[in-house]
Parts: C-alpha cells; structure tokens; sequence
C-alpha cells in the first residue's frame, strides 16, 4: 500500500541496516550504534518525505528488537498506533553469520588466537546452526505479531540481507582466507546460511502476513567481489562501510528496491 508523506516511520535491525562506516553519522545516534544518515531508512523517508525513527544497532539480535538489553530499550517500543512503515533487518547476528566471516578473515596471528578458533567454531558448527534458525523463526514472528498488534495499520517489510559472497566457482582463489579456515570451507557455510536467511524472511513473512523484500536474489550480481559491489570484502577499518557490510551503493539499491516496492 501507499504510504502518506509525513507518516512515521521506524526503522529496526542491526548493523546491516544502521550502516556503520557510511558518512556521516545520523545526527544524535549513540557512535556504538554505527548509524548513518546515508542508510536505507533515511535515503527512503527523504524521498518518501517519511518521518523517521531508525532505532537501527550495530550487534542487535531479534532479542534487542523485541526485549532490548539492560543497557537499551527494546527497539520495538519505538513503534506506536501511528507508525505507518516498518523495516526490519536482522537475524544475522542470532546465527553468527557476519561475526563468523569477519573473525575468520582476520589476519593469521590473529584469526590463529584460540579465542577467534573457538568462536568461529561455536558460530559455524551445523547442529546449533539449525537450532539457532529455528529460534530465529519464532522470533522473527513474534516480533511481527506483536508489530501487527501495536500499529494495526503499518507496513511491515521484512527486508533480506544483500548479498556477500559470489556463486560458487572451483578456480576463484579471492576467497582464499575464508576456505582456508580450520572449520573448513566458510565460503560454503556462510552461502548457505544466506540462503537460509532469505527462506526464514520468506516463510514468516508469508505466514504472519508481512512483505517480504528479497534484496539477497536482486543482488546476486552485486556480490563483494564483483566489478559493481554493494557490499565490501574483508579490511581492517569502517571506512566505505564495515567489512562484509552493504556499502554507500548497496544502501541506495536496497532504498531503491523498497521505494519501488511501497509505490
């Protein structure tokens, strides 16, 4: 449905939708929070003409969004009887997808240090792994019923993660550290739970009555090793967009991608 200028507007998730690394930082948002004025939600209500509350933090879980920490109030607090638009991006962090990718793509003395083995180890090992999707399912509909009860009349955009890694291919050596791990091929790992993640977006998506905006499929081609990236390979600094983030052209796709889905 169309959403009216002047309408509120909440924006949730984690780092992915804060968009830490991306200048300049939104005006009053807390610096661990890693939240841009250049991301998805503010290049969207600029152009909608949308007033926004992007409550977006870097490290939050489904948890955060629905419960909030002792130190945070619940990301889901924001939204009121009057918000007309809400976006949500997260779960990577309750599977441990980008921690695992960027721990194992530290450079060797540190990725070898026992602390960064063990935990690409407890990210990545497959029985947790599916029990991790299976809590993130029930929380995802959680968050979206209790959404449903708070603002009966917003849009909810349950909105996937850009794609990162490139199709698989037996010769591409650009992906050396991450195949190289002592868990094994990550590359292979971190392709299936992206998968996995669009299919759990999907599915709750379709049962709890929200849209569902599949960036992961409309980005295959812009992987971060392609010639025309919208997410950045592995470096040891925020600029241009965290490592195994979208950078300042995948946020504006994904705004893209949304507004043309709202319209």
């Amino acid at each position: 449905m169309a959403i009216p200028r002047g309408a509120d507007y909440v924006a949730m998730g984690s780092s992915f939708a804060a968009g830490p690394g991306l200048k300049p930082r939104a005006v009053g948002a807390p610096r661990a929070s890693g939240r841009s004025a250049g991301n998805y939600a503010h290049l969207v209500a600029a152009r909608l003409g949308l007033s926004l509350r992007d409550v977006t933090f870097s490290g939050a879980t489904t948890e955060d969004i629905l419960r909030g920490t002792r130190h945070r109030t619940a990301q889901i607090d924001a939204v009121t009887a009057d918000t007309r638009l809400v976006t949500i991006t997260a779960g990577g962090n309750d599977i441990g997808y980008l921690p695992a990718l960027t721990f194992a793509s530290l450079p060797w003395p540190l990725r070898a240090l026992p602390v960064f083995r063990r935990r690409v180890a407890q990210f990545t090992d497959p029985t947790a792994t599916d029990r991790r999707f299976q809590a993130l399912s029930a929380s995802l509909a959680s968050i979206v019923r209790e959404l449903h009860a708070r603002a009966p009349e917003a849009e909810i955009v349950l909105v996937d993660y850009l794609t990162i890694l490139p199709e698989q291919s037996n010769d591409d050596r650009r992906l050396e550290v991450l195949r190289s791990s002592p868990r094994g091929d990550l590359t292979r790992w971190g392709r299936e739970v992206a998968s996995r993640l669009t299919r759990t977006f999907a599915s709750v998506a379709a049962a709890e009555g929200c849209v569902f905006l599949d960036v992961g499929e409309l980005s295959r081609e812009h992987h971060a090793w392609s010639s025309a990236a919208w997410t950045r390979r592995f470096h040891l600094s925020l600029r241009g967009g965290a490592p195994y983030h979208p950078d300042a052209a995948g946020m504006a796709a994904v705004a893209e991608m949304l507004i043309r889905r709202l319209e």
